[in-house]
Protein backbone atom coordinates (compact mmCIF):
# COMPACT_ATOMS: atom_id res chain seq x y z
CA UNK A 1 0.00 0.00 0.00
CA UNK A 2 1.43 3.35 -1.03
CA UNK A 3 0.73 6.76 0.44
CA UNK A 4 0.69 8.32 -3.02
CA UNK A 5 -2.25 7.32 -5.22
CA UNK A 6 -1.40 6.27 -8.77
CA UNK A 7 -3.59 7.32 -11.69
CA UNK A 8 -3.43 6.07 -15.28
CA UNK A 9 -5.17 7.96 -18.10
CA UNK A 10 -5.88 5.87 -21.21
CA UNK A 11 -7.15 6.84 -24.64
CA UNK A 12 -6.64 5.25 -28.04
CA UNK A 13 -3.69 7.24 -29.38
CA UNK A 14 -2.28 8.84 -26.19
CA UNK A 15 -1.87 11.96 -28.28
CA UNK A 16 -4.58 14.22 -26.88
CA UNK A 17 -7.04 13.64 -24.04
CA UNK A 18 -4.89 11.37 -21.90
CA UNK A 19 -1.82 13.57 -22.40
CA UNK A 20 -3.76 16.67 -21.32
CA UNK A 21 -5.30 14.90 -18.32
CA UNK A 22 -1.95 13.53 -17.14
CA UNK A 23 -0.23 16.91 -17.47
CA UNK A 24 -3.05 18.73 -15.69
CA UNK A 25 -3.27 16.25 -12.82
CA UNK A 26 0.50 16.18 -12.42
CA UNK A 27 0.53 20.00 -12.32
CA UNK A 28 -2.33 20.37 -9.82
CA UNK A 29 -1.26 17.43 -7.63
CA UNK A 30 2.23 18.85 -7.07
CA UNK A 31 3.68 15.45 -6.18
CA UNK A 32 0.68 14.17 -4.22
CA UNK A 33 -0.35 11.78 -7.02
CA UNK A 34 1.73 9.63 -9.38
CA UNK A 35 0.39 10.14 -12.89
CA UNK A 36 0.83 8.15 -16.11
CA UNK A 37 -0.86 8.05 -19.49
CA UNK A 38 -0.97 5.49 -22.27
CA UNK A 39 -2.74 4.56 -25.47
CA UNK A 40 -4.23 1.32 -26.72
CA UNK A 41 -2.87 2.17 -30.20
CA UNK A 42 -0.32 4.96 -29.63
CA UNK A 43 0.17 7.62 -32.29
CA UNK A 44 3.59 8.76 -33.50
CA UNK A 45 3.39 12.13 -31.73
CA UNK A 46 1.25 14.34 -29.51
CA UNK A 47 -1.37 16.42 -31.32
CA UNK A 48 0.12 19.90 -32.08
CA UNK A 49 -3.13 21.64 -31.06
CA UNK A 50 -2.91 19.89 -27.69
CA UNK A 51 0.67 21.11 -27.24
CA UNK A 52 -0.48 24.64 -28.13
CA UNK A 53 -3.43 24.83 -25.71
CA UNK A 54 -1.43 23.31 -22.87
CA UNK A 55 1.34 25.85 -23.44
CA UNK A 56 -1.30 28.55 -22.85
CA UNK A 57 -1.43 27.26 -19.26
CA UNK A 58 2.34 27.13 -18.95
CA UNK A 59 2.46 23.33 -19.35
CA UNK A 60 5.07 22.15 -21.84
CA UNK A 61 4.13 18.99 -23.73
CA UNK A 62 6.63 19.60 -26.53
CA UNK A 63 8.76 16.65 -25.38
CA UNK A 64 5.84 14.39 -24.46
CA UNK A 65 5.29 11.28 -26.56
CA UNK A 66 2.57 8.63 -26.85
CA UNK A 67 3.20 5.50 -24.80
CA UNK A 68 1.71 2.02 -25.23
CA UNK A 69 -0.80 0.67 -22.74
CA UNK A 70 0.68 -2.18 -20.72
CA UNK A 71 -0.83 -4.60 -18.27
CA UNK A 72 1.84 -3.56 -15.76
CA UNK A 73 0.75 0.10 -15.93
CA UNK A 74 -2.87 -0.85 -15.25
CA UNK A 75 -1.90 -3.25 -12.48
CA UNK A 76 0.22 -0.58 -10.73
CA UNK A 77 -2.54 2.04 -10.79
CA UNK A 78 -5.12 2.75 -8.12
CA UNK A 79 -7.39 4.59 -10.55
CA UNK A 80 -7.65 3.96 -14.30
CA UNK A 81 -9.47 6.59 -16.32
CA UNK A 82 -10.44 5.62 -19.84
CA UNK A 83 -11.31 8.12 -22.54
CA UNK A 84 -12.68 6.20 -25.46
CA UNK A 85 -10.32 3.21 -25.52
CA UNK A 86 -13.18 0.74 -25.53
CA UNK A 87 -12.39 -2.81 -24.45
CA UNK A 88 -8.64 -2.43 -24.99
CA UNK A 89 -7.96 -1.64 -21.34
CA UNK A 90 -7.37 -4.71 -19.16
CA UNK A 91 -9.61 -4.90 -16.11
CA UNK A 92 -8.26 -6.02 -12.74
CA UNK A 93 -10.32 -6.63 -9.61
CA UNK A 94 -9.86 -4.01 -6.93
CA UNK A 95 -8.98 -1.19 -9.32
CA UNK A 96 -11.16 1.87 -9.60
CA UNK A 97 -12.18 2.52 -13.21
CA UNK A 98 -13.76 5.70 -14.53
CA UNK A 99 -14.77 6.34 -18.11
CA UNK A 100 -14.73 10.00 -19.08
CA UNK A 101 -16.79 10.69 -22.18
CA UNK A 102 -14.81 13.43 -23.93
CA UNK A 103 -14.56 14.60 -27.52
CA UNK A 104 -11.40 13.53 -29.31
CA UNK A 105 -9.21 16.56 -30.09
CA UNK A 106 -7.85 14.90 -33.25
CA UNK A 107 -8.63 17.06 -36.27
CA UNK A 108 -10.31 19.76 -34.16
CA UNK A 109 -9.54 23.47 -34.24
CA UNK A 110 -7.71 25.11 -31.34
CA UNK A 111 -10.89 26.60 -29.84
CA UNK A 112 -12.49 23.15 -29.65
CA UNK A 113 -9.32 21.62 -28.19
CA UNK A 114 -9.26 24.44 -25.63
CA UNK A 115 -12.84 23.55 -24.57
CA UNK A 116 -11.86 19.87 -24.25
CA UNK A 117 -8.83 20.90 -22.16
CA UNK A 118 -11.00 22.99 -19.85
CA UNK A 119 -13.49 20.12 -19.42
CA UNK A 120 -10.62 17.78 -18.55
CA UNK A 121 -9.19 20.35 -16.13
CA UNK A 122 -12.47 20.50 -14.21
CA UNK A 123 -12.66 16.69 -14.00
CA UNK A 124 -9.00 16.43 -12.96
CA UNK A 125 -9.47 18.96 -10.15
CA UNK A 126 -12.52 17.05 -8.89
CA UNK A 127 -10.58 13.78 -9.00
CA UNK A 128 -7.64 15.33 -7.16
CA UNK A 129 -9.99 16.51 -4.43
CA UNK A 130 -11.25 12.95 -3.98
CA UNK A 131 -7.78 11.43 -3.98
CA UNK A 132 -6.03 13.76 -1.55
CA UNK A 133 -8.89 14.76 0.75
CA UNK A 134 -9.76 11.31 2.02
CA UNK A 135 -9.60 12.39 5.65
CA UNK A 136 -6.37 12.53 7.58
Amino acid sequence: MTDVPEVLFVCVHNAGRSQMAAALLDHHADGRVLVRSAGSAPADSVNPAVIEVMAELGLDLSTAFPKPLTTDAVEASDVVITMGCGDACPVFPGKRYLDWQLDDPAGQDVDTVRRIRDDIDTRVRDLLGELVNTGS
